[in-house]
C-alpha cells in the first residue's frame, strides 16, 4: 500500500518541475529579433531594412511556429521603385505577405505535394486582404524539387522561387530566400503617401459614442492620446475602451486615479494594438496572444492581451479580467476603435493583489455571497461534523501519509536535484521525457 501512495505524490510534484522546464524553454526560444538574425547576411540587407522600417520587425517577435520569405537584394533592387512609392502601411502589409503562419522545415517543403499547400500569411490577420488573397500556394515541382510560392488567385503573375535555406531554430522560425517580391492579388500598387489621414480625434470619437465619458478623460489626461493619434500610420492601431459602467464595477481596491502617471499611462497602453483590426479580424485572429502600446514599452512578453472568440463574441483576456467587446465604435483604416465591458487590468501591475479579480463587496443584508477566498478543508466546513466527517479521509490515511513523509521528502529532492541538472544542461526535451521515464527506476530503489 506504500507504493502507490508514493508514487501519487511524486507524480505531481514531478510534472510541476519538467511543465516550467519545458515552459522557460518556450520562452527562451519563440522571442526573436529577426532583424539580428538577418544581419549575418548582407545579400538580405535591404530586406532587412525594409522590415525595420515598419512595425512588421516588431511584431515578428510575438510570433512563433513562422517561415519568412526574404528577397535577396539582386532580386529587391528591381522592385525599389515599388518599395519606394508604397506608403508605410502598405510596405507593411507587403512585407506581411512573406511570413508564413507555419513553421517549415527543409524536410517539410521537401514532402510538399505537387498539388500545393495553401498557407496563411500575416496580413491575412489584418483583414485587409479580401477572401484568402491574404495567403499563399506552396508547389514542389516533382522533377527538380524547386519549390514555388504565389498568390492562390487563378493566373497571378506574382511568384516567388525559394532559392536556398537561410535559417532555422527548430519550430519556431525559418528564414527562406527568395528570387522575388511577392505581391497579393488584388494589392493597390498605387497606393502611396498621398493618401489622406483619418483626422480622427479620439477623445471626440469617446464623447459621441455617448457611454466612454470616463475613458476620454483619462486619456485626455495623461497626455497618451496624441501618441495614439500619432501611431495610425503603418499598421494603424485598434483601441479597446472600456465603458463608463466597466469603470464603475472595478473593485474598491483598484484605484487607477491613485496610480503614479508613468504606470497609469502603462494602463492606457495595454488598451490599444498596434495594428489595425476590424470586428472580423479579431472573429477570426490567428495568434492570440497579441502585444500591446505598453508592450513595445516594457519588453517582449509583457503586458499582452489573449484575444479570442467566446460564445459569439470577442473575448480579451489579461490573464486576471476577461473582458468582452460590446460595441465597435469607430472602424476607419487605419483605426478601429471597440468598447469593452472591463476594464483591461494588466497582470504586471495588479497580479500581485488577488482582491483585484473580486467583486466589490456588497452591504450587509443584501444576500452577498461571501467571497471564496479560503477553501475550508473537510473538516472545518459547515455541517460536517461527526461520523459523517469520516468520509473525507478513509482509516488510516493520515498515519500512512506519515509515515511516508520522509520516503515522499527523499524522492523530492532526488527529483528536484535532477531537474535542475537537466536544466543547467539544456537538454533537448526528448532527453528531458527520456529521463522522466528513467524516473520510476529511481522510485523503485529507493522504495
Amino acid at each position: 500500500m506504500a507504493i502507490p501512495f508514493s508514487i501519487s505524490h511524486i507524480t505531481p510534484l514531478t510534472f510541476t518541475f519538467l511543465f516550467l522546464l519545458l515552459s522557460s524553454s518556450t520562452t527562451i526560444t519563440t522571442a526573436v529579433d529577426v532583424t539580428t538574425l538577418l544581419s549575418s547576411f548582407q545579400n538580405l540587407s535591404s530586406f532587412s531594412s525594409l522590415l525595420s522600417s515598419t512595425s512588421v520587425a516588431t511584431d515578428l517577435t510575438q510570433r512563433n511556429s513562422i517561415t519568412l520569405l526574404a528577397v535577396t537584394n539582386p532580386y529587391l533592387s528591381s522592385s525599389s521603385d515599388l518599395t519606394h512609392r508604397l506608403s508605410q502601411s502598405s510596405l507593411a502589409d507587403l512585407l506581411r505577405y512573406h511570413v508564413l503562419l507555419r513553421y517549415f522545415s527543409w524536410s517539410d517543403l521537401q514532402k510538399i505535394p505537387p498539388s500545393g499547400v495553401l498557407v496563411t500569411t500575416l496580413l491575412q490577420t489584418t483583414g485587409r486582404a479580401p477572401s484568402n488573397f491574404g495567403s499563399v500556394n506552396i508547389t514542389r515541382n516533382p522533377i527538380t524539387n524547386s519549390i514555388t510560392v504565389q498568390s492562390p488567385a487563378p493566373y497571378s503573375p506574382s511568384n516567388a522561387t525559394v532559392i536556398s535555406l537561410i535559417k532555422t531554430l527548430p519550430y519556431n522560425i525559418t528564414i527562406l530566400a527568395v528570387n522575388s517580391l511577392l505581391v497579393p492579388y488584388g494589392f493597390d500598387l498605387m497606393a502611396s503617401d498621398t493618401r489622406p489621414p483619418p483626422n480622427l480625434n479620439i477623445t471626440k470619437a469617446l464623447i459621441d459614442g455617448h457611454n466612454f465619458n470616463v475613458a476620454a478623460s483619462l486619456l485626455a489626461a495623461s497626455g497618451v492620446v496624441e501618441e495614439f493619434e500619432a501611431d495610425e500610420a503603418g499598421a494603424g492601431i485598434t483601441l479597446f475602451i472600456p465603458t463608463d459602467l466597466a469603470f464603475a464595477d472595478l473593485p474598491g481596491t483598484v484605484k487607477l486615479q491613485s496610480l503614479p502617471a508613468k504606470l497609469k499611462a502603462v494602463v492606457l497602453k495595454f488598451h490599444v494594438l498596434h495594428s489595425y483590426y476590424p470586428l472580423g479580424s479579431l472573429e477570426s485572429i490567428v495568434n492570440p496572444v497579441q502585444p500591446t502600446l505598453a508592450t513595445e514599452d516594457n519588453g517582449a512578453g509583457s503586458y499582452t492581451l489573449n484575444i479570442s472568440k467566446v460564445n459569439g463574441s470577442v473575448a480579451i483576456n489579461t490573464g486576471i479580467v476577461q473582458a468582452s467587446v460590446t460595441q465597435t465604435v469607430f472602424d476607419q483604416n487605419p483605426v478601429a476603435i471597440f468598447g469593452v465591458s472591463e476594464v483591461l487590468l494588466p497582470r504586471e501591475i495588479f497580479g500581485n493583489d488577488p482582491s483585484v479579480i473580486t467583486p466589490k463587496p456588497g452591504n450587509e443584508g443584501e444576500g452577498t455571497a461571501p467571497s471564496p477566498d479560503i477553501s475550508l478543508s473537510p473538516e472545518n466546513s459547515p455541517g460536517l461534523s461527526g461520523p459523517a466527517s469520516h468520509l473525507s479521509s478513509p482509516p488510516g490515511f493520515r498515519e500512512e501519509i506519515r509515515s511516508d513523509g520522509n520516503r515522499y521528502r527523499v524522492h523530492s529532492y532526488i527529483i528536484a536535484l535532477c531537474c535542475m541538472v537537466l536544466h543547467s544542461m539544456e537538454l533537448h526535451r526528448e532527453s528531458i521525457l527520456y529521463l522522466f521515464g528513467l524516473r520510476w527506476v529511481w522510485v523503485g530503489f529507493f522504495i
